[in-house]
Parts: structure tokens; C-alpha cells; sequence
């Protein structure tokens, strides 16, 4: 026998009687409506209550969530609804029934976002009366038993959950026990055990409501539910219909914030909205978040920008024309001095057999780097392009920052007469090579005869002035810290936000064999991590690129459920990468076959991220480089 009695606030909903029905020892119950059991918690006449998740957000910051039960659903949710006599397209206004906030809030949300009619007027009505002012152009929102039970005349059926579902890939909650600090632990695990002991009676249930609670209602308040509420809680602070959105549970604090500072949860919230995120905040989560939580906010993040199922590719060849380069850097294995018996520059011959090869598999791009080589100037490059556009129907992604660099200094031209002039030979856009890690420090220790990170930043942003597209890179685990790692991508962000010329993002782990660099942390976990935080931390980034060349596809498969939208090419060639030890290849089939089995549809592109014709039925031509 409990020594006291807890009064429940509680809705008296079907959906809320396996949660309530075995709180009975130490237990008084107090039926009410959602609006209600928010009300009961807020006075103080209700020591905890079944509340709708809107009075988390707007009534008390203070309260705190009982973990392990909620009533939630993962699709449709039969109980929550918008309703009319006519589409949704034609109604010019609809009906807030005022039995539950967070209902109207999700229909607000939703109604703004994926079904299209941000414009609609909206209107609170008393509780219960939803359906009734359903009517002509006039939709309404109605909930609970009342939406399992409509009138014939409501035609429009527009299932909340379902939309939410569709929308974000994740569950909604509903409501949640609530209560505030100090709360007895008895009667919270008294509410638990309720829970554990009322979620099996399903299957004893009236046979209406069987299939209802089993199927459509979701009880479980696990790691996916908790970001859905979170997520819930950052849309509707961003519309101005909820005051806060942080999330508190009962228990011992593992994951609360430091004092003064967003806890991680509000950061991840942030991070998968599209909200700017500071360095400091991105080392926070780097260093903190658990990898599950980064993958799951870094995907809904990608599902904001990319919300259907399929996965982009493009067809390239990565020609290495010349390995001759005078930059030594240390953790290179592909480069060779002028000299040495392995030196190369190849012949137009050599490189007809391979762009030919390109063609013939349907491949739209050719990857063209190379070599820091003293002897070739931007007469040997102007030569070179119009040659390769005169005689091939290949996309010229040529020249990172670091060669374009080297061009222009060995020319003893400006940067803006250097990319005038290869741009008029045909460079069609620009890979992102040579970034490294943008910290000169690092950049020091790895790679001295290197280009500054504000001389590659330099090239880039000249690049994007003159409507030229590029991808950014990072090659990271050569030992330095998060830290370096954020202000890269800062770097990165803040040229974004200039121009918008960076098409996608691509990192990838240093590989150390052949080399001279002492490797730092370039484990498939720190891969997953990073790129998990570059697609929160690049706000203004539409495309991440997964790299399967020096982590392998099952890495890079993860990656497509933890922020990545594309799966790289399929690179006929690869030579840098290779030199220093990584043995990765795959053909057109095998990465289209990886895609599939991580769950996605391919489909091939450019390099501007324009979607090319069906696999196996021929490849359009690349969209000619914005002007």
C-alpha cells in the first residue's frame, strides 16, 4: 500500500486506458479533456498528469517528462484529424477544436509545411465542436473518440499522424506524463509500472478498439519518439506557437547541459531545423552527443532538404594528369619529383583511352587533378580543356583551389585573369580538393609547401564570383582536434553564405600507408561522427557526400541514414587514395546495388546535382555551369 495519495490528471480517451487503468493503489484519478489535464497540473491540483506535449513547451519550463510510456503514433493515428466537406485546397479556413493544443499546434505545423496552405485562417472553437464547424470551405481539426466517429458528410480525412510520419520519418507523441521537480519517485515509478502491467490488457480489449491500440496508438517513449517531440517542439517554437523546446525526463541528468549553455538535445533540435549552429556548439555535439542521436538529428535534417527515398550518383573518372609536384606534402603518397623514374604527365593519347572508356559506360564527368609540375603553365591547361571540349561531350570538374593557385603563380597572372582564362577553355566547375583541414596550424604540420587556408578560400570564392560551381572537402584524422574540425566548416559556411557556390560537401579520412603523417582518430565511427555534424553544421549545404573510398560502402551506406543524400561516383579511377593504401573500388552496379540495400533509390546526376535520365537507359548531357 502506497503511504500517500498522488492525484492524476488523465484523459479519459480510449487511447489513454491502458496507461491508467492499473493506477490504482496510492492513485487518485481525475478524468478530464487534454486541455483540462494541463490545466489541473498548472494550478497545482494535479500532482502529475497524462498531458498534451503543447503544456511542456508552453505552460511550465520546469516540468519534467516520466520516462518509458507516452501515447504516440508512428503513422496513421485515427484520433487526430483534419476534416472538411471539401479539399483541403479549397477550404479558406479552418477550425482549432480546443480540446487539445498540441493537436492545433501540429495542425498548424503541418498545414504550413507539407500540405501546402500556410495562408489558411485559422479559428479557435470550444472544445468538442470541431466537427460542427467543419463545413463548405471550412475544415476543423477533431480529436479523440469523435474522430473514429465522423459523419458521413466529412469527406476530407487528412490523418495528422500519417502526415507527420510522411513528413519528417519519425513518430509523434501525443501526450506524456508530466510532473514537476521534487516529484515522489514512488509515484513516478508507480506510473511506470502501470504502464509495463496495462500495455499487454491490448489484447483483451473491446474488438473495436483492439486493432486501434495495438496497431495506430505507439505507447513506447524511446530514443525515436524523444526526437520526434523534439522536433515537434523546435517547428513549433519557430512558428511562435510554443514558448520553449527543450525536453526534461525524471532521472539523473546525463545528458543536461552545462550551466549557462542549450542542452544537447536543444542543439540537435536546432542543428536538424536548419538553425545555425556556433564552433563552440559544434565541438559540444562532436565531442558529447551520443553517434545515435547525431545520426538521427543529421537524417532529419537531410529528409528537410531531401524528403523522398532516393539516393544521387554521378559517373565520373577521376584523371590524374601529371604526379610531378613540388609541394612534398607529408601525408601524400601519390606525388613524384620531376625526376624520379615513376614521374608522369600523360599523353592526349593516353588520355583519349580513358575519357573514351568514361563515355562508353555512360559517365558525364571527368575529375581532372593533378600535381603542383613547374613546368606546365595556363598555356598547358588552355591547350589541354579546349582539346578535351572539342572532342568529348564530358562536364570539365577540373583544378582544386591548390592547383589554380599554382597556375596563377607560375604564370604570373591575377587570380581573376587565371579563372577568366580557364574558364573560357571550358572548366565547368571546380572540385574541392586540397582543403585538408582549413587551420593553418594543421595545415603546417601536414602539408608546409601548401597554399593558406585563406588562399584556398580566396580561389574558391573568386571561382563562385564568376558563377562557377564546386564541391568543399575536408580530409581529416591527421591528429587535430574537434575544434579544428568546426572551424573548418565555418569557413566553409561563411563563403557559402556568400554566394552560394558550394553544390555539396564531401569528407573523408586520412589513410596513412606510404606516408609520413602519424594518423590521428580515422576510425568508421569518427567518419560517421563528422559527417553527421558537417550536414547540421552546414546549414546553408544542400548535399552531403557519402565517401566510400577509404571507409568502404558498408560505412558509407550508415552514412545515408546519418545525413549523407548522395553516394559520391562511381570513380572508374582513383589514384591519390589508392597510393596511400586504400583498396575500395565499385562498379556502376555495385554502388546502384548499395543504395538499394541501405533502403534507397538511385539515381544518377551531374555535378550540379541535376537528375540525369534513368540507369541503364542513356545519360543526358551536364547542365551547362551557371553565368
Amino acid at each position: 500500500m502506497a503511504d500517500k495519495s498522488w492525484k492524476v490528471a488523465c484523459v479519459g480517451y480510449t487511447n489513454a486506458w491502458p496507461l491508467t487503468r492499473h493506477l490504482v493503489d496510492g492513485f487518485e484519478l481525475l478524468p478530464c479533456v487534454p486541455s483540462e489535464a494541463a490545466r489541473l497540473l498548472r494550478t497545482g491540483e494535479a500532482d502529475v498528469g497524462l498531458v498534451p506535449v503543447a503544456a511542456l513547451f508552453n505552460d511550465n519550463p520546469d516540468y519534467r517528462v516520466v520516462p518509458g510510456f507516452c501515447i504516440g503514433c508512428d503513422g496513421d493515428v485515427q484520433s487526430v484529424l483534419l476534416v472538411g466537406e471539401t479539399p483541403v485546397e479549397e477550404w479558406e479556413a479552418v477550425a482549432l477544436d480546443g480540446e487539445s493544443r498540441t493537436s492545433v499546434i501540429l495542425a498548424q505545423i503541418l498545414l504550413r509545411g507539407p500540405l501546402g496552405r500556410p495562408d489558411v485562417r485559422v479559428f479557435p472553437v470550444d472544445a468538442g465542436t470541431g466537427a460542427f464547424h467543419a463545413q463548405g470551405k471550412t475544415g476543423a481539426v477533431v480529436i479523440g473518440d469523435a474522430a473514429r466517429n465522423l459523419p458521413a458528410r466529412l469527406t476530407t480525412r487528412i490523418d495528422l499522424g500519417r502526415t507527420w510520419r510522411d513528413w519528417t520519418g519519425l513518430p509523434f507523441v501525443f501526450a506524456v506524463w508530466a510532473g514537476r521537480p521534487g516529484l515522489d519517485p514512488a509515484a513516478i515509478e508507480g506510473i511506470r509500472e502501470a504502464g509495463r502491467r496495462g500495455l499487454p490488457d491490448r489484447a483483451n480489449a473491446p474488438e473495436a478498439d483492439r486493432e486501434y491500440l495495438t496497431h495506430a496508438i505507439r505507447y513506447e517513449l524511446d530514443d525515436r519518439a524523444l526526437m520526434g517531440l523534439r522536433r515537434f517542439a523546435a517547428l513549433g517554437k519557430r512558428a511562435g506557437l510554443l514558448a520553449h523546446e527543450d525536453v526534461c525526463l525524471f532521472g539523473p541528468p546525463a545528458r543536461r547541459s552545462r550551466p549557462g549553455s542549450a542542452s544537447l538535445d536543444t542543439l540537435l533540435a536546432r542543428g536538424a531545423e536548419g538553425g545555425r549552429l556556433t564552433l563552440d556548439e559544434g565541438v559540444r555535439l562532436e565531442t558529447e552527443a551520443r553517434l545515435e542521436d547525431l545520426g538521427n538529428a543529421a537524417h532529419l535534417r537531410r529528409l528537410a532538404l531531401h524528403p523522398g527515398r532516393e539516393v544521387t550518383y554521378i559517373i565520373s573518372r577521376n584523371i590524374n594528369y601529371t604526379n610531378i609536384c613540388v609541394t612534398a606534402c607529408k601525408f601524400c603518397a601519390f606525388y613524384r619529383p620531376k625526376n624520379h623514374a615513376e614521374a608522369y604527365t600523360l599523353t592526349r593519347e593516353q588520355l583519349h583511352q580513358k575519357i573514351t572508356e568514361l563515355e562508353s559506360l555512360g559517365g558525364v564527368e571527368i575529375l581532372l587533378q593533378g600535381g603542383l609540375n613547374l613546368a606546365l603553365g595556363i598555356d598547358y591547361y588552355e591547350d589541354l580543356f579546349h582539346w578535351i571540349k572539342a572532342n568529348y561531350s564530358v562536364a570539365l570538374h577540373a583544378l582544386s583551389p591548390e592547383e589554380v593557385f599554382h597556375i596563377m603563380s607560375v604564370s604570373k597572372l591575377t587570380m581573376e585573369q587565371t579563372m577568366d582564362r580557364l574558364i573560357a577553355a571550358g572548366m565547368d566547375s571546380m572540385p574541392g580538393g586540397g582543403a585538408e583541414v582549413l587551420n593553418d596550424e594543421v595545415r603546417k604540420k601536414i602539408a608546409p609547401l601548401k597554399c593558406t587556408s585563406d588562399e584556398w578560400l580566396a580561389v574558391m570564392r573568386v571561382a563562385h564570383q564568376k558563377g562557377l560551381r564546386s564541391s568543399a572537402t575536408m580530409m581529416f584524422g591527421v591528429g587535430e582536434t574537434s575544434a579544428h574540425r568546426m572551424e573548418h566548416l565555418v569557413r566553409l559556411r561563411d563563403l557559402q553564405d556568400e554566394h552560394r557556390g558550394f553544390t555539396a560537401f564531401i569528407c573523408w579520412t586520412f589513410v596513412p600507408d606510404n606516408t609520413y603523417v602519424q594518423p590521428g582518430n580515422n576510425t568508421a565511427a569518427a567518419y560517421l561522427r563528422t559527417n553527421a555534424v558537417s550536414r547540421l553544421m552546414l546549414d546553408n549545404f544542400d548535399n552531403v557526400q557519402a565517401s566510400w573510398v577509404t571507409q568502404g560502402p558498408g560505412v558509407a551506406q550508415a552514412s545515408l541514414t546519418m545525413g549523407a543524400n548522395d553516394f559520391g561516383s562511381v570513380m572508374l579511377e582513383e589514384n591519390v587514395v589508392s597510393a596511400a593504401g586504400s583498396t575500395w573500388a565499385m562498379t556502376i552496379d555495385d554502388v546502384e546495388h548499395n543504395i538499394r540495400t541501405a533502403g534507397f533509390i538511385p539515381v544518377r546526376r551531374n555535378m550540379r546535382y541535376d537528375h540525369l535520365s534513368t540507369p541503364g537507359v542513356g545519360v543526358q548531357a551536364p547542365a551547362a555551369p551557371a553565368k
